[in-house]
């Protein structure tokens, strides 16, 4: 009785013919959507946190002050740019604004980070293509934030 050999394989599926191509692996791409979806809880936990604790200092200190709605009051300079809403939390004297304005900043950066994270797991995935939309979609984002000269 003859004993079967396994076949050969052909020449084209050698390992060193095929190093560069794409394989997705799905345990890498649950991964990725299981961190980056724990990051977008955690930022957004995190912001209420803050913007809840800033509410609650401002509140307990100007509830009773009136309200004035005949003339339109903007926001002081030091919370119209990033370094001085996280300098505001500092020299707020316990007011409570700067905790509210840092909470919003956090809130603004958290999709910003989620995105700048999403690059990198394309990157490990070397999937050339979602990297570079991705890397489009993160410059508009901080453009938005920063290219008009009022984040910084």
């Amino acid at each position: 009785m003859a004993t079967a050999t396994p076949p050969s394989s052909p020449p084209s599926s050698h390992p060193a013919s095929h190093a560069h191509e794409f394989k997705p692996q799905p345990w890498r791409d649950k991964r990725l959507a299981y961190i980056l979806g724990n990051l977008l809880r955690t930022g957004v936990m995190m912001s209420a946190g803050i913007v809840l604790c800033g509410a609650t200092i401002y509140l307990s200190r100007h509830a009773h002050e009136p309200a004035n709605y005949r003339a339109f009051h903007s926001e002081p300079p030091e919370y119209r740019t990033i370094p001085g809403v996280v300098h505001s939390v500092f020299r707020d004297q316990g007011r409570g604004r700067g905790l509210i304005q840092l909470g919003l900043l956090l809130l603004i950066a958290t999709p910003i980070v989620r995105v700048a994270l999403s690059i990198v797991g394309f990157a490990i995935e070397r999937d050339k293509l979602y990297v570079g939309f991705t890397v489009v979609v993160l410059a508009i984002l901080l453009y938005s934030l920063l290219g008009s000269g009022i984040g910084l």
